[in-house]
């Protein structure tokens, strides 16, 4: 029982300690250490499997590509196949990185009918249903030629307004050069936006 006073009354009791500020600042600084973690958590596994996100410049890869499309790639575990979408970048060229298709890899012979607009790898007619129109222009190129081991014979989907490995600019590229693989489609950023066809978006390659 409370102690009674000399007058009758309850001793009064005392008020209950208010938490301080110091606490919350404490949690505070653990949330902030917390988030940093985190994205440094982040940050690691995207390094480690190596995604990027790359602009699309230019129109050589239409209609698959259009340009100033935003991209994902990446090349954890990667190993170039034929058909692949890929982003490199080559010293020949500059800094800039490069969109192409993947059309023979070492060892194998590209050999081109510019007449018929036809690509032939080992003898084989490619079906090339992504391309914008057949390949008519000739470039720099004099074939059959066959691609050295460790390297790649790579072509644009546009294939009369494309730089590629038909050039002596480019011409066959060492696979060390690859940025990534193409993954998906992250966002459509070509022309108008009420244009834009978002169906796109996700699209894997």
């Amino acid at each position: 029982m409370a102690e009674d006073l000399k007058d009758g009354s309850e001793t009064p009791k005392e008020p209950k300690k208010q938490k301080g500020s110091k606490g919350e600042g404490k949690m505070e600084i653990y949330d902030w250490i917390q988030c940093i973690v985190s994205a440094i958590v982040v940050g690691i596994l995207i390094f480690m499997f190596g995604f990027r996100v790359v602009n699309v410049k230019g129109h050589s890869m239409e209609p698959t590509l259009m340009d100033t499309d935003m991209i994902l790639t990446s090349n954890f575990l990667y190993r170039p196949k034929n058909g692949d979408v890929i982003v490199l970048q080559t010293d020949s060229y500059g800094p800039e990185p490069l969109v192409k298709r993947i059309i023979a890899t070492g060892g194998q012979t590209v050999d081109i009918d510019f007449e018929a607009g036809i690509v032939y790898v080992d003898g084989v007619a490619l079906d090339e249903p992504y391309i914008a129109e057949p390949t008519n222009d000739r470039e720099d190129f004099e074939g059959p030629v066959v691609v050295p081991k460790g390297c790649l014979f790579l072509m644009g989907d546009n294939r009369n307004r494309s730089t590629d490995s038909r050039t002596t600019t480019i011409g066959m590229v060492d696979q060390r050069c690859i940025i990534g693989k193409v993954l998906v489609i992250l966002y459509p950023v070509v022309g108008n936006p009420a244009e834009r066809d978002y169906d796109r978006i996700g699209s894997i390659y």
